[in-house]
């Protein structure tokens, strides 16, 4: 991605960011959506902000936000790239204050991330992936310095497994259970939002298993930080996530790894079934 572009991008973040720490710091009111998930007016607010500044800065690229009305799949699917927004990613982390909430803009070309941009607002930090030139960035107050994720093998001593905050269930339980017996140490992190996937990118876990619902939103650019650091993001089936293949935006459930290049199914478990299956 040209240098300007990426610039305009990271203050279009960081704009984001100031608008959702503004509510943050208030008496906020929080509402449910149709789907019960939690809505703000920092999620309003930032998605505001985000959509009028990739409108300015690349007006021939549509867009898709959580917080707006996406166009049928007959459209969209013709789009040879878009932008994938989700302005505020983990509003229950915002909500519950732990600071560990997003702001997310990837751009999908051909159905996969190719570049992604995720800042966390209250850590003042920004992940960056250029999935293209194999380049993944973190900005925070040290500076600006390339990050990777760590390399993994079967001598490795201690996996780390990247678990969500707000979500899990006794399949998930059985199923890290059941990792435990096949590595020599396994230890968890427990993580809101898109940050999952940017700790895989930092070198700080090996693999995050999503066994639950999520929507494409929630992992794009997260997804190309990851991506650039030498991880990607699985189907269970073992094949690669997908963008904009379907009408509906959920993706089905995956697996998460920081070394794209090792051999996971050789020492993943079977994800267990659904209760009913």
């Amino acid at each position: 991605m040209e240098l300007k572009l990426e610039a305009e991008l990271i203050e279009i973040t960081k704009q984001a960011g100031d608008a959702i720490l503004a509510v943050y710091s208030s008496d906020f009111e929080v509402k449910n959506k149709a789907d019960e998930s939690p809505l703000t007016q920092a999620d309003l607010a930032a998605h505001e902000i985000i959509a009028a500044g990739l409108a300015r800065v690349t007006p021939d690229i549509p867009v898709i936000s959580e917080e707006s009305e996406p166009p049928s799949y007959d459209e969209r699917k013709t789009w040879g790239q878009y932008w994938l927004v989700d302005p505020l990613d983990g509003t229950k982390e915002f909500v519950n204050r732990n600071g560990e909430f997003t702001v997310n803009i990837a751009l999908i070309q051909s159905g996969q991330p190719i570049w992604g941009i995720v800042g966390v607002p209250v850590q003042e930090r920004i992940f960056i992936g250029d999935v293209e030139s194999h380049k993944a960035t973190l900005i925070d107050a040290n500076g600006v310095r390339e990050i990777r994720g760590r390399e993994m093998s079967r001598d490795t001593d201690e996996l780390v497994v990247v678990a969500s905050r707000s979500h899990g269930g006794e399949r998930l339980e059985t199923y890290l259970d059941e990792l435990a017996t096949r590595v020599k140490s396994l230890s968890r992190t427990p993580v809101g939002s898109s940050l999952k996937l940017c700790v895989l990118a930092s070198g700080e876990a090996d693999c995050y298993p999503r066994l639950g619902p999520t929507s494409e939103w929630d992992i794009g650019a997260a997804h190309a930080v990851l991506r650039a650091a030498g991880g990607d993001v699985y189907q269970t089936n073992q094949d690669a996530l997908t963008y904009n293949a379907k009408e509906s935006f959920l993706n089905p459930e995956f697996v998460a790894v920081a070394d794209s290049s090792f051999d996971w199914w050789g020492l993943l478990p079977d994800i267990p079934p659904m209760d009913g299956a």
